[in-house]
């Protein structure tokens, strides 16, 4: 068993997607990271960065005490690694998975963190910002786009690289992104949407939250303070 700490934002989605994808059993512990949850000591013990997501493993494979670990890229790999699957182990093919999981942490991710603060939520339009946020973010788009040219998956066989990348994608009406200007984007998209597992990973919690986790108050205040616990 997985519990899984949690909130429906991009990193915490890609978890419960993978974890769905691997048929794993996990229960969410929500975080509620409006709240302050993420500053709770319990919590800080599981992830020191005070950021969601989360995991611990209460079946580590060697037998011994439950495992926590934290940040999402960890977290995909850790599970990929637990089940055999997600990640292939003949080392070029896995380096393609590696190279692409770390674009996302360290690029596709922050990036359009960004963007989507200073586009949707910074309390003033500051242009210098927006400009370059959103020109680091056409970049990324396209340089994924030119991936996928060919490809029906990130590192061509489906695996955590493309949860990683995913459900940054999902959120682009926050980041005022259009899939047409990347068709290759937007057919690896849709089929990654269409997948059962995904449409579970990405409905995981809403009877814990419910649909609509945040008011608009609480979403303003949240990316006012920067993001925390994400």
């Amino acid at each position: 068993m997985i519990e899984l700490y949690s909130f429906p934002t991009p990193n915490g989605q890609k978890i419960s997607i993978a974890l769905e994808e691997l048929g794993l059993a996990y229960t969410i512990v929500p975080i509620n990271i409006a709240r302050n949850d993420q500053l709770w000591p319990e919590f800080l013990a599981i992830s020191p960065n005070n950021r969601i997501p989360a995991i611990v493993d209460l079946d580590p494979v060697d037998g011994n005490a439950p495992l926590p670990v934290f940040e999402s890229g960890a977290i995909l790999l850790y599970l990929a690694r637990k089940t055999g699957r997600l990640v292939p182990s003949e080392p070029r093919r896995e380096a393609k998975v590696l190279e692409w999981l770390m674009w996302q942490m360290a690029g596709f991710g922050p990036m359009l963190g960004q963007l989507g603060h200073f586009r949707a939520f910074a309390p003033e339009r500051i242009e210098y910002a927006t400009a370059r946020y959103a020109d680091e973010a056409d970049r990324l788009y396209r340089v994924l786009d030119h991936r996928l040219a060919g490809r029906e998956w990130v590192a061509d066989t489906y695996s955590i690289a493309d949860i990683a990348i995913a459900p940054w994608v999902h959120f682009r009406a926050v980041h005022q992104i259009e899939l047409s200007s990347y068709p290759e984007v937007e057919r690896w998209y849709a089929a990654f949407g269409a997948r059962p597992a995904v449409v579970r990973g990405l409905a995981a919690g809403h009877d814990v939250w419910g649909d609509s986790p945040l008011s608009e108050s609480e979403r303003a205040e949240l990316f006012l303070r920067g993001q925390p616990g994400d």
